[in-house]
């Protein structure tokens, strides 16, 4: 990790399980103060190849609000082609982050938020996997003209068209056959 104090940056090279902050300084200074961070990280696991973007944290009551606007690139399929692609999602975000001995809270209201560990820590990494996981399409494509491929033989039809007979069923499937 790297920290520049004039513009703080997390340089993580590894896992997003070292998507740490430690905030026991925040957690000691009075309601609304803050602290902004940049990360970037190369996770290469889980199919996520980069997390990068901007994190503020703000001091609040017994808590700290992580707001923040991150950028992914994912490994996904093309859902017609069936080719690898990478995609580029896009997110913001906001939770609430409590300290794991947070006193007169309920077990229940502690696992709804981010947890701040006895050391202090706050860890990133599951949250932003799973900001990055709803913000990646249902059905990635690699361009928005993509043929896909032939169900009969499973030739590449961005390539060239295969030499299938065309098996129209029924004269009202006629017009959606190439």
């Amino acid at each position: 990790m790297t920290w520049n104090m004039s513009h703080p940056i997390i340089n993580l090279t590894m896992s997003m399980e070292k998507m740490r902050i430690n905030v026991a300084q925040l957690l000691n200074e009075p309601a609304g103060a803050s602290r902004s961070y940049s990360l970037e990280e190369n996770v290469g696991e889980d199919d996520i190849n980069s997390v990068k973007g901007d994190v503020v944290l703000i001091r609040s009551g017994n808590a700290i609000i992580v707001s923040g606007k991150m950028t992914a690139s994912v490994r996904l399929v093309c859902s017609r082609c069936l080719k690898p692609i990478n995609c580029q999602v896009t997110f913001d975000f906001e939770e609430e982050a409590l300290p794991v001995l947070a006193e007169g809270l309920s077990p229940s209201v502690q696992y709804d938020n981010l947890i701040i560990d006895e050391s202090h820590i706050l860890d990133l990494s599951e949250a932003v996997r799973q900001y990055i996981w709803l913000t990646v399409p249902a059905k990635p494509l690699c361009s928005s003209d993509c043929a896909g491929i032939c169900p009969t033989c499973g030739h590449d039809l961005n390539q060239e068209p295969c030499k299938c007979p065309s098996s129209v069923k029924g004269p009202r499937w006629s017009k959606l056959v190439r």
